[in-house]
């Protein structure tokens, strides 16, 4: 079973993931880390995020084995991660890897922004995730502070927005919902209430009428 988990910053999409893949006893990849562990590299490099030669050499040599999951989630590695994976060639680079991991025949959840549009268009289940801009920008806010990043509201969701409408508009792979994806709002929901609507959800797919 492969389940597909997309939707934008803070929307709750990981966490979603991360609670279906403990569920059924899943691997999980979260795509977003990837594209974060580019801009890092990039960053480390003292490069431009926005320079194809930089992120595309970064992306050629990342290994998914050594991701820092501690450095990769600071809000300027967040906004970098926006900027790399608006690079066509960056994604290309990236692709089989993704596609390999959600190859296992044991199968896999994988969350990021196209998984049921690119990655994987013929996974079991798709889920788009997502939330009110307000209730993303505080969820974010949190996480941001938890670290001991300064930052407003108001220069937080100032962020957002603009990342929103960057991977929207990209013209390779933009964020947007599947067709067949079921919509997922966690505004007004728990952590726990999040991954039990996106339970039952999958366990309604896939005990319902196979195409």
């Amino acid at each position: 079973m492969i389940i597909a988990v997309d939707g934008p910053t803070a929307s709750g999409k990981g966490t979603v993931a991360a609670g279906l893949a403990k569920h059924f006893g899943l691997k999980r990849l979260d795509t977003g880390a990837i594209y974060r562990a580019v801009a890092l590299a990039v960053l480390d490099a003292n490069a431009d995020p926005a320079d194809p030669a930089a992120a595309i050499a970064a992306a050629n040599a990342l290994d998914l084995h050594a991701i820092d999951e501690t450095r990769i989630r600071s809000g300027a590695v967040g906004a970098a991660a926006s900027k790399v994976a608006a690079i066509p060639a960056v994604r290309a680079a990236l692709l089989n890897a993704q596609r390999a991991f959600a190859a296992d025949p044991a199968g896999a959840v994988l969350d990021g922004r196209d998984i049921g549009t690119v990655i994987c268009p013929q996974a079991d289940v798709k889920l788009f995730v997502t939330a009110s801009l307000p209730a993303r920008t505080e969820r974010r806010l949190k996480e941001l502070r938890a670290r001991g990043e300064a930052t407003t509201f108001e220069e937080l969701q100032r962020q957002i927005t603009e990342r929103d409408a960057r991977d929207a508009s990209r013209p390779d792979a933009p964020l947007r919902q599947a067709a067949d994806a079921h919509l997922l709002e966690t505004t007004h929901l728990s952590i726990e209430a999040a991954v039990e609507a996106a339970r039952r959800i999958v366990d309604a797919v896939m005990s319902g009428p196979r195409s």
